[in-house]
């Protein structure tokens, strides 16, 4: 399905980014919770900081996936953004791989995040976002939940391989609606540049922070849907270096952080971004594929 029989009379670049803290890297032992979390020093607010002033300078929207336990330790980041008119998703409450979780505790985890968020926004929560990405496809139980739960747009999906996480047999870089168990959601899937033969996503995290800025105007010019996730800590030079990472992991997690946010300055210089509830409306979802998952 190309992008031109979905979006309606514009590409969709959309910027979104994860509320979390510097310290929140999965799958690693040292970082795997609270109880660890407790012993690092907190860099939340002036990374936010650092974000919105910068996306107020460009006059540019965006939307906000917001851990739970970021809005019950600093609820105040939340209120700064819901004040400075941002839209608010769902990260999951403690920023747990969805795989590792089942059924019971995601739904817990999720629900937990949702309260929350709500409390504090006075909003309903309406978008999701999986840490890491970490809805596989044996995984498709999540999707029943969310639906379930209230959740009406999902952008967990990674059409690639990942290491943790990704669904590379989803063919459908595009906005689509995903159908489980007699449940739609609307999903916003991550987008990706076809480089010989190859899934690259180069909108987000380390992929964001390694590749050339040429490179990344040359695939954001030539793509019709480009789906952004970044984080705060992808443009903090002065973060701690965690204990205990691999060498991948530690290449992966701090590489091209001095660049990163002057390559994002003239990204938004150059191209104009939505949130999530501005490309709804870009869509239009009778032509947008239905993926049967089940």
């Amino acid at each position: 399905m190309k992008h031109e029989a979905v979006c309606q009379n514009e590409a969709i670049h959309l910027l979104t980014f994860d509320v979390e803290e510097w310290f929140h890297i999965l799958d690693n032992e040292s970082t795997k919770g609270a109880s660890q979390w407790s012993s690092f020093e907190s860099r939340i607010h002036r990374n936010m900081e650092c974000i919105t002033e910068m996306l107020q300078e460009h006059g540019q929207r965006a939307t906000f996936f917001c851990l739970g336990w970021i809005a019950r330790k600093y609820p105040e980041v939340i209120r700064n953004l819901v004040r400075a008119g941002y839209e608010i998703g769902s990260h999951g409450d403690m920023h747990q791989l969805v795989y590792e979780q089942g059924p019971a505790l995601f739904r817990k985890d999720l629900d937990a995040s949702v309260k929350v968020l709500e409390d504090i926004t006075g909003e309903k929560i309406r978008y999701y976002r999986a840490p890491g990405f970490s809805i596989r496809e044996n995984d498709l139980w999540a999707f029943e939940i969310l639906a379930e739960s209230g959740i009406e747009f999902d952008c967990s999906i990674f059409p690639a391989p990942r290491a943790h996480g990704g669904f590379p047999s989803y063919r459908a870089p595009v906005p689509s609606i995903l159908s489980y168990h007699g449940h739609k959601l609307r999903e916003l899937p991550m987008s990706y540049a076809s480089i010989a033969g190859r899934s690259l996503v180069f909108s987000g995290g380390g992929y964001f922070r390694i590749a050339p800025y040429g490179r990344i105007r040359k695939w954001t010019a030539g793509s019709g849907y480009v789906m952004s996730y970044l984080h705060p800590r992808d443009f903090d030079v002065a973060q701690p270096k965690i204990d205990g990472l691999s060498l991948f992991r530690t290449f992966k997690s701090y590489v091209g952080l001095s660049g990163a946010l002057g390559k994002l300055e003239r990204w938004i210089s150059e191209f104009r971004f939505v949130d999530i509830g501005t490309a709804v409306d870009l869509v239009d979802w009778e032509l947008a594929p239905v993926v049967e998952l089940g």
